[in-house]
């Protein structure tokens, strides 16, 4: 019997009729390419995630809490027999708020008086969208310190944050910070670890008649900094530096690098011509 010669695309074509007589929805097609038997997607996405339990799903603010007779079986009220561990997360964060707030004050009794947080450097925020706003930085550098004459080991033990990767690029910000640290180090009360033997740098004052604080930014926060467009006068304004500022710094940057060669080029002419008399 005479069979015609049957190729992928007449295979691909009679399939795709077969699947429209059926109703079997099917993506559009192109070129030869194999039809894909995809079952039948819903036409919201939330359906085909959501059971019919999660649609009749209350939440507690206290849910992550069991009640005392179903903490045993491990039950939960809204499904039987479901583990805690296996509840939606949805249902174990909302108690979690009370209980933040119980270790919050917490920290705070077992700290008392010391204050919870610690003292954090003036820092712009990067990139050139941002770096007209000003935020609390992760730590002072050890230039900043040496310039308010805090020792490093002393500052970590005194509630003052400490970066040694953080590098000052202005003499702006150094200033900012160091009277930063300096008005903390003249608010701090530092008390005696004995108190019949008090050291060098503690408070002798009581602290019955002292205003303390529970945190440092409360005392000393970081105010936005008004960098807003002021008119000046024609006269006032900074004289051009000769050659502008981007050669300056340049020949700046060229004579630290090159200045020990220099040097050692100097001395060691000086030295030929003496060895030549």
């Amino acid at each position: 019997m005479f069979r015609p010669h049957v190729t992928h695309a007449h295979i691909c074509a009679n399939s795709r009729f077969l699947a429209l007589e059926e109703g079997t929805p099917h993506p559009a097609i192109k070129h030869n390419q194999k039809l894909v038997n995809n079952r039948e997607q819903p036409t919201h996405p939330v359906q085909s995630r959501r059971r019919p339990w999660q649609r009749r799903r209350r939440t507690d603010m206290f849910s992550n809490r069991l009640p005392q007779g179903l903490a045993a079986t491990g039950s939960h009220p809204l499904r039987p027999g479901m583990r805690s561990r296996d509840r939606p997360k949805n249902e174990m964060a909302p108690g979690k708020k009370a209980s933040r707030r119980v270790a919050r004050q917490a920290k705070a009794a077992a700290l008392a008086p010391r204050p919870v947080d610690k003292l954090r450097p003036i820092v712009r925020c990067p990139t050139i969208k941002y770096n007209r706003k000003v935020r609390a930085g992760r730590g002072f550098t050890l230039t900043e310190l040496k310039e308010a004459g805090i020792a490093r080991p002393l500052a970590r033990t005194i509630g003052i944050a400490v970066d040694h990767r953080r590098q000052n690029l202005s003499e702006e910000s150094m200033a900012i910070n160091v009277a930063r640290l300096k008005a903390y180090r003249e608010r701090l009360i530092l008390l005696p670890r004995k108190s019949n033997a008090p050291k060098k740098g503690d408070t002798k004052t009581d602290l019955s008649k002292v205003e303390k604080a529970a945190t440092i930014s409360s005392v000393l926060p970081i105010a936005p900094a008004n960098i807003a467009v002021k008119e000046i006068k024609k006269s006032e304004m900074p004289k051009p530096i000769d050659g502008g500022a981007y050669t300056a710094l340049r020949m700046a940057r060229s004579n630290k690098r090159y200045q020990g060669a220099r040097e050692k080029r100097a001395r060691d002419k000086a030295e030929a011509e003496t060895a030549k008399k």
